[in-house]
């Protein structure tokens, strides 16, 4: 499904309400990945109701133990059009029987996306329809091509931050779990060169960064992209082994960590909504 303005043109899934392409229109660039199959089928999973992966595939709420795979059941889901503009288009997936197998909460998630120049805003939209606190994570995960214009390579850009950091990467055990120990990353430095082996130890996975973007960018090229985080207290950063893509991951939620207990309530960066609560937040890209 397409939104558009005078200078972009942008795709989106039902399934998933997955973004899929973003075009620009004055110079034919496509800033999204490909989707390979060789490499990593998707191209913008949206992460609902959980972020990364559980101990087990599994946690515990109200003395039941429920099954639930890294990083939700939102992105395998249908999506239904409430709102859809020239610009900006809402989608929709409440919670049914199929939910409430894994996530025995009511809800009502909304994803929406709506363009402003260069800039795609995506804005998620969580509403708690139950009767009890509900518990739950949310994130996204867009791939992005690089190099991103021709005659550049992979090694041409670098990650851009928009403050000077000194921040540690935690580091993923082989089952998706945050390591104890995070280790040195960033020190006093805004800027990391991309290279295929940054992420062949998995993702760099940030929490409580000072920065509120983080840009991909190169020397030899005025094309680039900028996605911006600032509500969102965890970044994921990643690459499937090898391939022309770099995803910035803006999470509200994060995996478990090796020693997790599984209750849910506990869960590292959980945000909870009181009935009828509504919770909302946005990341953008601008992409020139």
């Amino acid at each position: 499904m397409i939104i558009q303005n005078e200078v972009l043109t942008v795709d989106i899934a039902a399934k998933g309400a997955e973004l899929q392409s973003i075009v620009s229109i004055q110079t034919g660039l496509e800033y999204m990945w490909d989707a390979n199959p060789a490499f990593w089928s998707k191209k913008s999973p949206v992460l609902f109701p959980v972020v990364g992966g559980l101990k087990n595939n599994s946690y515990q709420f109200d003395g039941t133990v429920y099954h639930l795979n890294r990083h939700g059941f939102a992105r395998e889901m249908n999506f239904v059009v409430t709102e859809h503009t020239d610009t900006s288009i809402t989608f929709l997936r409440n919670s049914n029987e199929e939910t409430w197998a894994h996530y025995p909460f009511n809800f009502e998630f909304y994803v929406k996306y709506s363009l402003h120049g260069n800039r795609l805003d995506v804005t998620y939209i969580v509403k708690n329809k139950s009767e009890v606190t509900m518990f739950f994570s949310v994130g996204g995960h867009p791939a992005f091509k690089v190099p991103v214009a021709p005659g550049t390579s992979f090694e041409d850009y670098y990650l851009q931050f928009s403050d000077v950091e000194t921040a540690d990467r935690w580091p993923l055990s082989k089952d998706g779990l945050i390591e104890l120990q995070s280790t040195p990353l960033l020190v006093n430095s805004d800027k990391i060169p991309l290279t295929k082996s940054l992420f062949y130890e998995d993702a760099l996975v940030f929490k409580h960064l000072q920065s509120s973007s983080v840009s991909i960018v190169s020397d030899k090229t005025v094309h680039g992209l900028k996605v911006s985080f600032g509500s969102f207290p965890f970044l994921g950063i990643w690459n499937f082994k090898d391939a022309d893509f770099v995803c910035i991951e803006p999470w509200c939620g994060i995996a478990d960590s090796v020693n997790a207990t599984g209750r849910l309530q506990d869960k590292e960066g959980i945000n909870q909504l009181q009935e009828a609560e509504t919770f909302e937040r946005t990341w953008s890209v601008e992409v020139f």
